[in-house]
């Protein structure tokens, strides 16, 4: 799974590298958790172009009675997204790219576990692939929402963890974003582990494992 991870690329830096019409402002985050607001990038229905918005992660399908299921829906497995009641219909429809530049996994030791880093070797940020939904039925208004998906894992992650976030290829992100490409083959084809090559990672404290822990030393290399 993937249940942590960081962005403190710049807003102006993203804006260049994805094309963005409007961003919101995103202060640096080392240790971006479930249930808290974060950035995505999705098509605008009006213009066309690609935009930055806010979202919560933790993905409340609209048909949900209880926004609570949104706590058990932070990741969706590839190999069955195009198939499971919620996921279908945002994996047709509502694709979204889950800004990062790292993301944390943790390795069973036999006592407590380790946290890793991962991240680009470039150092460069990267886009994760993410399904969003609008969920209407709460007395305060629309929350949006949204997930992360994974796959199995590369070379790179397959000692510390089973499961990793699919990055996906810049040369995909046209199609993935676009509501109205419904090619279902196709866009499960490219939900596959990253090459090995792309990422490195190293062990740190486990000060990451607090959510109320933020900040730079969260990335920091032990040992």
């Amino acid at each position: 799974m993937c249940g942590r991870y960081t962005l403190s690329t710049p807003t102006d830096l993203l804006s260049d590298l994805y094309e963005l019409e409007t961003a919101v402002e995103a202060e640096p985050r080392f240790n971006i958790a479930p249930t808290q607001e974060t950035p995505v990038v999705r098509v605008d229905p009006q213009t066309g172009r690609r935009r930055l918005d806010s979202l919560r992660w933790g993905l409340i399908p609209f048909w949900a009675k209880d926004p609570g299921i949104g706590n058990r829906m932070i990741n969706a497995r590839s190999e069955t997204v195009a198939e499971k009641p919620a996921y279908r219909v945002s994996f047709r429809k509502r694709r979204c790219l889950v800004m990062a530049d790292g993301f944390y996994e943790w390795k069973a030791t036999g006592g407590p576990k380790q946290p890793f880093f991962f991240h680009r070797q470039d150092g460069h940020p990267f886009a994760m692939a993410g399904l969003w939904d609008r969920w209407e039925k709460g007395q305060d208004g629309p929350v949006e929402t949204f997930t992360i998906l994974t796959t199995g894992p590369n070379e790179t992650v397959a000692p510390i963890h089973k499961r990793m976030p699919v990055i996906l290829d810049p040369s995909h992100f046209d199609r993935w974003l676009d509501p109205a490409f419904e090619d279902i083959d196709f866009l499960t084809s490219i939900l596959v582990p990253a090459p090995p090559a792309t990422l490195e990672t190293y062990p740190v404290s486990t000060y990451v494992n607090s959510p109320a822990n933020e900040g730079p030393v969260c990335v920091d290399p032990i040992g």
